[in-house]
């Protein structure tokens, strides 16, 4: 799935805020509670409701039910051992609270997590949290936006996505649209050619194969083939499941599961003058005058849902892309390893390690930060963006503890190899050199400091505290752990993944 394709330009959404383009200098001064613009207008994002996500808030109970399953069964990864869950804990945020997950091969979970035996592959962006991401509002999928709407139609799905023309149609939402691929990458569920039917299928480019195989899967499970019928009515009883239907059930459950509109900032937005305190109002309008946050985290989700470089450090085994300048040469890694970002999708030079803005909705529950996890503090990530080139330049790549010793295990039997050549022991060196590379040579950190887009911001530590005591005021409580959701049992027959709080309190 390294197919690549031009975009016809970078799209934005503006947020729904209820003032007009006069109000964006905001007086940084509360008026019974509700900040104000110089022309007297509110500068508050509208509250959420029902209308603002995909089926009114409300997709059929057959077809969330369905999802459910679906999204915590590992029968939809390639070895049977991963699940969509498993990156995407409803107890760790909606994500899974490392810098770089750990997908196929891997056994545990969150920090936790370790590879199976001659696993040495992780995934090179941060898992993403997934709060309201059934939001209408959504115009793009992926840090790079790489799924999005195709106005033109070029594409019969509707979409336009890194498998083109296979992308099948009855996608009816960019959400479902973007529940096809995972299922498609090597390191996140599909596993290793050789592995298996559907890992082949997908590293011989027939990607409509492996979506096939899979929906066979479920439809051979008679409990999924009630499910289905239950959730699409259309169906003949002769019909066989298709991974489409798989897809549209996945995003109908996320649209109810990771709805999160329960925060004291909600309360605010609703009117209740008294739900966020004197301190987290102050930071809410530094957050939109003088620390300028607002200009990209704007709306009733705190995103432009637009592209932005921010000069976050690279770590980790990146994309495989950047500049032709021979450095592998020196590395001896013939993968290059930076992540260009958005860049790689439009080839527009603006766009150059220029990443989706992230929602900021309980933003303190999603960490590690930045399209990588770079930072595991959020303090740390709010002073980047303070002064980002200066923060890229002091970066400490060496105290990210991206892949600890006990997970890299020599593969045993003749012909094992690891994806990338050791060093001599201990192994940890030759993962230190790879995972800090681009940090580490200046040519290679430079070209990701030229093409930073903020301007330098001078606050006091009185001013972040602040802003970090507004940040905090969006987090729901009931998001906290919704470890609830995990259920006990999937039709698969295989073990749920994740499984829930209570257990791996017990150690199950």
């Amino acid at each position: 799935m390294q197919k690549l394709y031009r975009n016809q330009g970078t799209r934005t959404v503006l947020g729904r805020l209820a003032v007009t383009a006069s109000a964006i200098a905001l007086v940084a001064m509360s008026v019974g509670g509700v900040f104000q613009a110089d022309a007297g207008q509110k500068v508050l994002p509208a509250p959420l409701t029902d209308t603002d996500f995909l089926y009114d808030g409300a997709p059929p109970e057959a077809m969330v039910s369905l999802g459910r399953a679906l999204f915590f069964d590992p029968i939809l990864s390639g070895n049977r051992n991963i699940s969509c869950g498993t990156c995407h804990d409803p107890a760790r945020g909606s994500s899974d609270g490392v810098a770089l997950s750990i997908g196929e091969g891997g056994t545990g979970f969150g920090p936790e997590r370790r590879t199976a035996q001659g696993v040495t592959q992780r995934i090179p962006r941060n898992a993403q949290a997934l709060w309201n991401i059934g939001a209408r509002e959504y115009v793009s999928m992926f840090h790079d936006g790489r799924l999005e709407p195709d106005p033109h139609r070029i594409f019969q799905s509707g979409y336009w996505s890194p498998a083109r023309e296979d992308l099948p149609e009855g996608l009816d939402t960019l959400l479902a649209a973007q529940a096809m691929f995972p299922v498609l990458s090597a390191s996140e569920m599909a596993g290793q050619k050789g592995e298996n039917p559907v890992a082949t299928a997908v590293a011989e480019d027939r990607v409509g194969d492996a979506w096939d195989l899979l929906a066979a899967r479920l439809d051979a499970v008679p409990e999924y083939r009630t499910r289905f019928r239950d959730a699409f009515p259309e169906m003949g009883d002769d019909t066989p499941v298709s991974f489409v239907q798989a897809a549209r059930a996945l995003a109908a459950f996320q649209t109810v599961a990771f709805r999160s509109d329960q925060s004291p900032f909600d309360s605010w937005v609703a009117g209740d003058q008294t739900a966020l305190t004197a301190v987290q109002r102050r930071g809410f309008a530094l957050f939109h005058g003088k620390a300028g946050c607002g200009g990209c985290h704007s709306g009733s989700l705190l995103t432009d849902h637009g592209f932005h470089a921010i000069a976050v450090p690279q770590i980790g085994p990146g994309k495989g892309h950047g500049a032709d300048t021979g450095y592998w040469r020196a590395s001896g890694f013939k993968d290059r390893l930076e992540d260009e970002g958005r860049y790689r999708v439009t080839f527009d030079d603006a766009d150059l390690f220029a990443f989706r803005t992230p929602s900021l909705r309980n933003v303190a529950l999603t960490g590690p930060w930045g399209h990588n996890g770079a930072f595991d503090d959020l303090e740390a990530m709010v002073r980047h963006h303070l002064d980002s080139v200066a923060s890229l330049n002091a970066y400490d790549a060496s105290a990210i503890d991206l892949l600890p010793l006990d997970r890299v295990i020599e593969p045993k039997g003749e012909g094992s190899k690891l994806l990338f050549p050791l060093l001599s022991s201990p192994q940890r060196a030759a993962f230190d050199l790879r995972d800090t590379w681009v940090h580490r040579s200046e040519a290679l950190r430079d070209r990701i400091a030229e093409a930073s887009q903020l301007a330098p911001v001078s606050l006091s530590d009185r001013e972040v505290d602040a802003l970090l005591a507004f940040l905090h005021s969006l987090t729901d409580p009931t998001a906290v752990d919704r470890s609830h959701l995990i259920p006990d049992t999937v039709p698969s027959g295989l073990p749920p993944q994740p499984v829930r709080q209570g257990a791996r309190a017990r150690g199950g």
